[in-house]
């Protein structure tokens, strides 16, 4: 379910620089840049697009020297307007994806009640990165572009973020290394995390490079980046209104990966030790969030789901299949549960997958996802709080039924249940029983408990019945 963020490898940089580094940021000249470092795309010869363009030499000789990474070739850059800007997210948002991609994206998002249905998701988000974005760095045509309406001192930051992108990207094909852990978009999202984690680090570092601090001397500054990003959203009269999984996803690759770098960072010697994790990625946003299972290498569970032939009805379309993730549960637990109960249960995911189908016929959407817990405890407090979960999501609920680990009820889209056996719970959401029991055959599970009145009434007692003789049991009684 991965949007526009990890497609265009862009975000926030405005909020997030100008927040996290302008009260501490010392701008001093940097060295003079490698020869031939720079080879401007634009023509304009303007005084403003000639100082752009030795600011820039200058800060990437510098982010250069702090990362510990050469520059291997010449860097196009260019000054951008807002228009210019647009035009490149809508075409990089056509390259990455198409139609139908873009289509399945949405349904999945509404099936997990992340966004409401009918959200208009690529104009909100269209609109929100024009208006956001201060810098990028372009992979495909390997130049930096940076927003011409923006003052040079406060370019500089944003240059020392989106240059560190330029230079890893010279030395790790940044674009082509985030797309490998395709199709698992919780992997991707991790791997995204790397890169704009460990530029907003990076820029923390050239912002106090004349006080001789760095991230590796300081507290969680994602912590202190946090509090500014959510405050500049709250203004935004878009984001202020936006569904808490679009504001989430957006910080998600700043702050949980500026974490996880600087995490990375004070274990190690420092950047010279980054292309280890080039080398080794984060294979779920789980080892993002928790920076310690990363370094002890402990990874998700393989979750899977059945081959869909034969037990999927033949009028469903499957839209979509992936991975949902840690920092994913946590956010669909969060829309109904609350940030405190979300965090509790999502800590104990230890990997999942989900299938989200569509009925051709009533255009309906059947959400199936199976979770792994850390063990039988987790699955059993996993379930008592989804069930809640549920409940909230279907206002409208009839026939509810529930024994031990299971629970089902009906809803005007379909039928709901839930079930846990041993460390895994399974959710079905929008099919018939039928169907669902077509599913947990298919998984290896026993068939599910069935309400007293579904049961088959016991057979009518036939009149030879009645001439046997008594039982021992019935002469007593």
């Amino acid at each position: 379910m991965n949007r526009w963020v990890s497609a265009a490898v862009v975000a926030l940089a405005f909020v997030f620089v100008l927040t996290a580094a302008g009260s501490q940021a010392a701008q001093s000249s940097a060295p003079s840049p490698a020869a031939g470092a720079s080879t401007p795309s634009t023509t304009a010869g303007s005084q403003s697009s000639q100082t752009f363009m030795q600011a820039a030499d200058q800060v990437l000789a510098e982010m250069s020297k702090i990362l510990d990474l050469p520059i291997l070739e010449p860097l196009k850059k260019s000054l951008r307007s807002k228009e210019q800007i647009r035009a490149y997210l809508i075409q990089q948002e056509k390259q990455d994806r198409t139609d139908a991609q873009r289509y399945a994206d949405d349904k999945s998002l509404e099936a997990f009640g992340l966004i409401p249905k009918g959200f208009p998701l690529d104009s909100f988000m269209l609109d929100v990165l024009t208006d956001q974005i201060a810098g990028l760095y372009d992979p495909k045509a390997h130049e930096f572009y940076i927003a011409d309406w923006i003052a040079l001192e406060d370019q500089k930051p944003v240059m020392a973020h989106e240059l560190t992108h330029a230079l890893e990207d010279q030395s790790f094909h940044i674009e082509s290394w985030i797309k490998a852990a395709r199709p698992n978009d919780d992997a991707e999202l991790a791997r995204d995390s790397v890169s704009e984690g460990s530029a907003m680090c990076a820029m923390v570092d050239y912002s106090l490079r004349d006080d001789h601090l760095g991230v590796r001397d300081l507290p969680d500054v994602a912590a202190f980046i946090r509090v500014h990003a959510v405050s500049e959203m709250d203004k935004d009269p878009k984001l202020s209104k936006a569904p808490i999984y679009i504001r989430d996803e957006l910080l998600f690759p700043y702050l949980a990966g500026t974490s996880f770098t600087q995490e990375f960072l004070k274990s190690h010697t420092g950047w010279s030790d980054l292309k280890l994790v080039f080398q080794n990625p984060p294979v779920s946003t789980q080892q993002i969030m928790h920076p310690v299972l990363y370094l002890k290498r402990v990874k998700p569970v393989p979750v899977s789901l059945p081959d869909w032939k034969g037990v999927a009805p033949s009028d469903w379309k499957l839209l979509e299949e992936n991975v949902l993730g840690e920092f994913g549960l946590d956010e669909v637990l969060k829309t109904y549960l609350g940030q405190q109960r979300a965090d509790a249960l999502s800590a104990a995911w230890a990997g999942d997958r989900y299938a989200v189908f569509e009925d051709e016929k009533t255009h309906q959407t059947a959400l199936v996802f199976r979770l792994v817990l850390d063990n039988q405890e987790d699955a059993a407090g996993f379930y008592t709080q989804y069930t809640d979960a549920l409940k909230m999501k279907y206002k409208e609920q009839k026939e509810v039924f529930t024994s031990g680990h299971y629970l089902q009820f009906d809803t005007d889209t379909g039928d709901v249940f839930l079930r846990c056996v041993d460390t895994t719970c399974m959710t079905v959401e929008g099919a018939s029983h039928a169907t669902y029991d077509q599913i947990t055959r298919a998984i290896g599970w026993t068939s599910a408990p069935v309400p007293l009145a579904s049961q088959p009434k016991p057979a009518e007692t036939t009149s030879l019945a009645l001439t046997r003789p008594p039982s021992p049991q019935s002469e007593r009684d």
